[in-house]
């Protein structure tokens, strides 16, 4: 079942293109990166936009589409800010999605690090590279480039600032520990059947949205009942969902010298703000915003101050 949205206009504003991509693995065998691009294909700015753990390229589109200009609602926060043309990448991370899973079978931070620096090999961009990651993708970002991704900029939305063990929620993570746990121990049949289970990610969307607008709540639960589950197997999602709690930001922030910016968001369950504060000192140059009223799903709530943000950041001036 597909539920419309406030946002359907937004959307209906896009112009995308469908393409894919041979990633060449640590074996030295290659699997299919299936990646959307968006804006002008000859701009001199590229973004390349890394999802979060179980979603796929869809959760972001609403930031595309702000930062495109194709969103028809008031806007949340005025700019005068003069970005540039964009070429917007989306990929879906391997085995999720419509992405295979890495050749060989190292879904770990390490293995999505390195799929990240060989996909942007690949592409055939020039000029100044950007990249941005929510949550689960704020880790792999920030791991890929204190490797040695020559990006010019960073954005981290919801970045994942400390263990996730030790969020205002951390009683949730150690059920999800427990969960995917479960979900691996159990027989194959049942494994799937748990991981799949829509009454158990309904309680994971309802734990993360914030807003008191019914027709987005709908529409944010339509969205993970639609888009959670398309993982290539189980073991790609237990490796996933292990590095992502076992792994934060902070532990590369002073290894990332380029701009960077950090969006985080008032009611986070997972990351406290003060931990934001706390990450933000640890880069070398970064910049924090905070959107108010909002949790773990900035990019669904609130994609045009997120937007909006990325404008400002991308305009500002950078010394030669």
């Amino acid at each position: 079942m597909i539920v419309s949205s406030p946002y359907d206009k937004v959307l209906a504003g896009l112009t995308v293109r469908e393409l894919t991509a041979s990633v060449l693995g640590a074996n030295g065998r290659s699997s299919a990166t299936q990646y959307w691009e968006y804006g002008d294909p000859a701009a001199t700015t590229t973004l390349v936009l890394v999802h979060g753990f179980r979603g796929d390229h869809h959760g972001l589109q609403l930031v595309v589409a702000e930062l495109l200009g194709a969103g028809e609602l008031p806007r949340a926060v005025e700019t005068d800010a003069a970005a540039p043309a964009l070429r917007i990448i989306a990929p879906d991370l391997p085995g999720f999605g419509r992405s295979e899973p890495l050749p060989d079978g190292d879904h770990s931070l390490a293995g999505y690090s390195r799929w990240l620096r060989e996909f942007l090999k690949v592409l055939a961009r020039t000029g100044r590279l950007v990249v941005l990651g929510h949550s689960f993708g704020s880790i792999v970002v920030a791991a890929a480039v204190a490797e040695g991704l020559a990006a010019d900029d960073v954005v981290l939305v919801n970045p994942i600032a400390a263990p996730a063990l030790s969020g205002p929620r951390g009683i949730l993570t150690r059920l999800a520990v427990f969960y995917y746990w479960a979900s691996a121990s159990f027989p194959e049949r049942w494994g799937y059947a748990l991981l799949q289970n829509r009454a158990i990610v309904r309680v994971m969307s309802v734990s993360m949205a914030k807003t008191q607008d019914p027709a987005l709540r709908r529409w944010i639960h339509n969205q993970h009942d639609r888009y959670f589950s398309a993982f290539a197997n189980r073991q790609v999602v237990m490796a996933a969902f292990t590095a992502s709690v076992s792994h934060d930001v902070s532990e590369f922030a002073a290894r990332i010298p380029q701009p960077t910016l950090l969006i985080a968001a008032d009611r986070d369950d997972i990351t406290p703000l003060a931990a934001q504060y706390r990450l933000q000192s640890l880069f070398p140059n970064a910049t924090l915003r905070v959107v108010d009223n909002v949790g773990h799903l900035i990019h669904y709530e609130t994609p045009k101050p997120a937007a909006t943000y990325i404008r400002e950041f991308l305009a500002e001036e950078r010394p030669e």
